[in-house]
């Protein structure tokens, strides 16, 4: 996100600020600074917990067994809740967002895990 001259990174752990270089948690975020958030802001804290469910799910394929139905929503959950972010930044003056994350992972269920949802639905 960019601010006038400033830079923004949002990440899944938190947001990085490169004027001061700052590293922001989001544990940080969303308990020390609660009050002051505007309210488009919390749909990140719902993408952040869908995209360690992601990662947990997809894990869990690894080591044993993946329902690749609960990885492809919930990394689709992660990128459309972001959404709210996007436009609500992008709504104030001087503020530019661009959702690469969001684009990402909706990208990464349509190419991987759709073709292999279709193939798992149509051997059963």
């Amino acid at each position: 996100m960019l601010i006038g001259a400033e830079l923004t990174l949002v990440f899944s752990f938190g947001l990085f600020n490169t004027n001061p270089p700052e590293l922001l948690s989001v544990y940080s975020y969303f308990v020390r600074f609660t009050d002051a958030l505007p309210q488009f802001i919390e749909s990140w804290g719902s993408g952040v917990l869908l995209y360690a469910l992601a990662l947990i799910s997809a894990v869990t394929g690894v080591v044993w067994r993946e329902d690749v139905r609960i990885t492809a929503l919930a990394l689709a959950g992660a990128g459309l809740t972001q959404l709210p972010v996007f436009l609500g930044f992008n709504r104030r003056l001087n503020y530019a967002a661009v959702p690469v994350g969001s684009i990402v992972l909706l990208a990464v269920v349509w190419w991987y895990y759709l073709p292999a949802i279709r193939s798992d639905t149509a051997t059963r």
